[in-house]
């Protein structure tokens, strides 16, 4: 395990080596002055020259991208051209919407999908296992941000139920900072479900084929036993390693959502650095959630070879 382990974590730590220059370059090279910007259209080639001194931008690609890799570890992620603070600073002010948003997502997706899948799996060819794929086909056919504009038409608009958009901040107000992610956590949960209901539903159906599966059942074993001892942990293995890419795409598809609720995280923060061409905004934000998806994807990769000891063998 031990071997695997470090494995891992080296492939993890050359994919962030490998996204931080890829980010990096692609930001140097797609036009725009952020210095032209900054003083806008009528200032002086003088002037101009000065601001990107100051800035860093006169130097040679490779000695920035040092320079910014340097300071990286100690969480310093230069420092915003917009907002003149930190990066770091500005990124986890805006932690208070993603995470809790991302993660009532996922716990909307998952609480959905895994009953669900494991209900029709039971129920094949069923009445019930027609209405759960109708469900699920509609899930992967309605994007995240139209089943948002939906729920703010239906429960905001028509029901006064929720609020439309905005958020009040969880030390002003909890029960209303909750309120205000519940309908953007469903519209992107809702869609995770949809594909994690088909995984669990596949996956289920594959492992009650199995051979142990019929022995057991054979040997007068009770039925939810079969089922949840033996098949659902089995089954459940693919499923937590869609749930792990699921969790990272979750970050990465905030960035819509928060826009159309005008959710003060940082998918609308990446949003309007992309706008005001705030390059070390836009680099600190997308190094950020590339560091999440790969952590996650390390930890689904960890919790893979937990389950199924054969793959740390490999």
């Amino acid at each position: 395990m031990a071997a695997y382990l470090l494995k891992r974590i080296f492939i993890l730590l050359l994919t962030l080596l490998l996204v931080s220059m890829v980010i990096f370059v692609v930001l140097m090279v797609i036009p725009g002055d952020p210095a032209q910007i900054i003083l806008g259209i009528h200032a002086t080639p003088e002037t101009l020259e000065n601001l990107r001194r100051q800035l860093g931008l006169n130097r040679p690609v490779v000695i920035q991208y040092l320079s910014y890799m340097k300071n990286l570890p100690l969480g310093d992620f230069g420092r915003s051209i917009t907002y003149d603070i930190p990066v770091g600073s500005l990124i986890f002010s805006r932690l208070q919407v993603t995470i809790p948003l991302a993660l009532l997502s996922l716990i909307f997706a998952i609480f959905l999908s895994i009953p669900m899948g494991t209900y029709s799996a039971l129920h094949r060819n069923r009445a019930g296992d027609y209405g759960i794929m109708v469900f699920s086909q509609i899930g992967l056919a309605v994007p995240a941000f139209w089943a948002g504009i939906l729920l703010i038409l239906f429960f905001a608009v028509t029901l006064h139920w929720f609020p439309a958009g905005g958020f009040q901040p969880w030390t002003t107000d909890p029960v209303n900072a909750l309120k205000s992610l519940l309908l953007p956590a469903f519209s992107l949960g809702f869609v995770r479900a949809a594909v994690l209901t088909r995984m669990t539903r596949s996956s289920m159906l594959e492992v009650l084929g199995e051979d142990y599966i019929r022995t057991a059942r054979s040997k007068g074993l009770p039925k939810r036993m079969v089922v949840y001892k033996h098949a659902f942990r089995n089954a459940v293995i693919p499923v937590i390693t869609i749930i792990g890419l699921q969790a990272g795409d979750l970050l990465a598809g905030a960035i819509i959502i928060e826009n159309v609720f005008h959710l003060p995280g940082i998918g609308r923060l990446v949003f309007e650095a992309i706008g005001q061409r705030d390059l070390p905004v836009i680099q600190g934000v997308i190094l950020f959630i590339t560091t999440m998806i790969v952590v996650i994807n390390f930890v689904i990769d960890v919790a893979y070879a937990y389950l199924d000891p054969r793959i740390r063998y490999e």
